[in-house]
């Protein structure tokens, strides 16, 4: 069979451990068989960001903004336990949180449904979407140690020269201190992409933050929603049949576990790495959950919502067998192909990337899947197979399709 042609790259980024060998088998047997698969590399593994001094993730950032669209494998980021595992010169920060920053934007998780695989919530009925804000938080943060007595302050000194200062903490022991940002400009993005976003897929749309604790930082977020809505898209959303209402973020926690689904759920930056993790999770699996990046300016960066599966790699390590789940993984991939044949107009892309994910859900509905899959599969008698055998279990759906 003749191999699909690209006419522009896609921006690849390797990452770490497990989810690293799961993207070299991805390549080897779904996507170089098929696809005369053109990308610009850039490895974002924990080591080489250490040697580059991170500069290969602002790299790929600056490469996703030449190009519109990126691909990303999960990511270590580094606490003190890794500091010392991989003798690191620094404690990088977040590489999503690195390229979110550059690329502004918002980030929309959704759970991957199958037959087979039912939400453990009964009364989920539909697909929950969390629309995570891409900037800011606790992933753009500045910390201090403080060593003993002594006062924090915030202070903001204006172009002018003039000042403003708050007192943090007046410590009276050692204890630690921590400094966050978020800017209007990327909320005001972050709320219109929300709105275009709930009316282009017919979805209700909630927006929570802790206002009555965070009375100027989460408030700034509400207020802003508020406007934007009331000036720009109360009408589409009431011609549409949607609805967007505000809500504390204890109160939406309390309320999804009752709702049947079917809506977006917009949360800041940290609140909507959280909660997308709990929702993938109650409909069957972390790696059962889309993720993308919906940048103002048209850039669009997929990725799997999950973590780099360290316990699976060090079993690798050992020669020992694993079944590490990599639908999302995949799922990211044929985001970004589905996503660069549109852009680029190329149909047989496009339709390779809809092939791709109907033989991974077929493949699970089949019986075939991981252990993390079987354990909690109404189907009857699954197969379960190791990582490489999943991948190779797909390829023989995708064969069929193809």
């Amino acid at each position: 069979m003749e191999k699909i042609q690209m006419t522009t790259p896609l921006v690849e980024m390797d990452g770490d451990e497990m989810t690293r060998i799961l993207w070299k088998m991805i390549k080897e047997e779904l996507l170089l068989p098929f696809i005369d698969l053109k990308t610009e590399y850039y490895d974002l593994g924990l080591k080489h960001r250490d040697e580059t001094s991170d500069q290969v993730t602002v790299d790929s950032a600056k490469a996703t903004m030449k190009y519109g669209v990126a691909v990303k494998c999960a990511t270590i980021t580094p606490n003190a336990a890794r500091m010392t595992e991989y003798d690191l010169k620094e404690m990088w920060k977040s590489p999503n949180g690195t390229i979110r920053a550059m690329l502004d934007g918002t980030v929309f998780r959704a759970p991957i449904v199958v037959k087979g695989i039912e939400p453990c919530v009964r009364n989920w009925k539909k697909p929950i979407t969390i629309a995570r804000h891409a900037y800011g938080d606790v992933y753009k943060n500045t910390e201090m140690v403080i060593p003993g007595p002594g006062k924090v302050e915030l202070v903001y000194t204006a172009e002018d020269g003039t000042t403003q200062r708050e007192l943090v903490h007046q410590f009276t022991g050692a204890g630690v201190a921590q400094g966050m940002n978020n800017l209007d400009a990327s909320i005001e993005s972050f709320a219109r992409s929300c709105f275009e976003y709930a009316l282009s897929t017919k979805q209700d749309l909630w927006f929570a933050t802790k206002d009555t604790i965070s009375k100027k930082y989460d408030h700034r977020l509400k207020d802003i929603f508020s406007e934007i809505f009331e000036a720009e898209y109360k009408e589409k959303f009431e011609i549409a049949g949607i609805t967007y209402f505000y809500t504390l973020i204890d109160d939406a926690v309390a309320r999804i576990m009752k709702a049947e689904g079917g809506f977006i759920w917009a949360c800041k930056n940290y609140d909507g790495d959280v909660m997308s993790d709990m929702v993938s999770s109650a409909f069957g699996s972390l790696a059962m959950m889309t993720s993308v990046l919906v940048s103002p300016h048209g850039y669009y960066e997929y990725e799997a919502a999950h973590g780099t599966v360290q316990r699976h790699y060090y079993k690798h390590l050992k020669g020992e067998e694993t079944s590490t789940n990599s639908v999302a993984t995949i799922f990211a991939w044929t985001g970004a192909l589905r996503k660069r044949g549109e852009m680029d107009g190329n149909t047989a892309l496009c339709e390779f990337a809809d092939h791709l994910e109907k033989a991974t859900l077929s493949t699970i509905e089949n019986g075939k899947m991981t252990k993390d899959l079987a354990l909690i599969t109404t189907l009857p008698n699954p197969t379960v197979l190791n990582s490489r055998d999943f991948i190779l279990a797909i390829r023989e759906e995708l064969e069929k399709l193809m």
